[in-house]
């Protein structure tokens, strides 16, 4: 048997990256989220914006986890 180091290498920094980029991405949707409460707690009535970012960042969260998914089966 004979394990190809490289590759393997390769696929552990690519997955660790994706899987830091998706933590990332859930963050800043959390974030927008706490940034509207907080902006309601406030009256100050706005955070459109950060909730249009939070749902757009949780949005690419579920693409690139159903991507995965594809990956995987197909």
């Amino acid at each position: 048997m004979n394990i190809d180091w490289a590759a393997l290498g390769s696929v552990f920094g690519v997955s660790l990256a994706v899987t830091v980029g998706l933590v990332t991405l859930f963050t800043l949707g959390i974030a927008g989220l706490s940034r509207r409460e907080r902006a309601v707690a406030q009256g100050d009535g706005g955070g459109a914006l950060a909730v249009t970012g939070a749902y757009a960042c949780f949005a690419a969260c579920a693409a690139a986890v159903a991507y995965g998914i594809y990956l995987i089966v197909a």
